[in-house]
């Protein structure tokens, strides 16, 4: 069994691979990166993943970055969990890496538009005036997409739970906390109470939690606005 350590951050989308880790039942630890502190780009996280970014998973003290690239190798070294559900052939493969990267491509950048505009202009005013509304803009059609496709079942495969909707999870939750318009989307509201009931998820939420406690406890939280 691989040894494995998430390098995580609250409220980021390592939340993805850590709700994914409870979901599959083996140990594993997580480290707090503290980006307030700009720990992302120390000497030492650098050397483990140059881009300075979580969620960054050390498998056998071996780096590997970007959720598509962990969730994939999640599902095909742990299949039994479930991360994702079975195919019957290659293009069915590759439609569920389509889906991972969908919102890992498409709905992630929205999401840091919305929550964490000053990425983009350094003037906080015209941040969240100009940046979040073309965000949220941006992101309703998509979200209009989404809710359709929830018509259709509970989750993103339908019956099925998938690490996909835990992806959903965390972007929403991300991007309602700070204002955009939920209730416009009554199935991906569903969706939202109904996955945080989910073992998996309280598990990620309580360690996310603790982390929050510690990063206040020390003057490094930052809440979102």
């Amino acid at each position: 069994m691989p040894d494995l350590t998430l390098f995580v951050a609250p409220m980021t989308c390592a939340r993805v691979p850590t709700i994914a880790l409870e979901e599959i039942g083996v140990p594993f630890s997580t480290e707090l990166v503290r980006t307030a502190a700009n720990q992302q780009n120390s000497p030492e996280f650098l050397k483990l993943n140059p881009k300075g970014k979580v969620p960054t998973l050390l498998i056998d003290g071996a780096p590997l970055t970007e959720n598509v690239a962990i969730l994939s190798w999640l599902h095909r070294t742990y299949p039994d969990a479930g991360l994702l559900p079975p195919v019957s052939d290659d293009l069915e493969r590759h439609r569920q890496i389509a889906d991972l990267a969908f919102f890992s491509a498409t709905i992630h950048p929205l999401v840091t538009r919305i929550a964490m505009p000053v990425k983009f202009i350094e003037d906080k005013a015209l941040s969240f005036d100009t940046v979040r509304p073309t965000g949220m803009a941006a992101m309703k059609p998509m979200a209009a997409m989404i809710d359709e496709r929830l018509a259709n079942g509970p989750w993103w495969y339908g019956d099925r739970w998938s690490i996909v909707d835990g992806y959903l999870f965390w972007a929403w939750w991300r991007i309602t906390g700070v204002g955009f318009p939920g209730d416009e989307f009554p199935n991906i509201q569903s969706h939202q109470a109904r996955i945080s009931e989910r073992p998996s998820v309280v598990r990620a939420m309580h360690r996310e939690a603790d982390y929050i406690d510690i990063l206040k406890s020390e003057g490094l939280y930052r809440a979102p606005r």
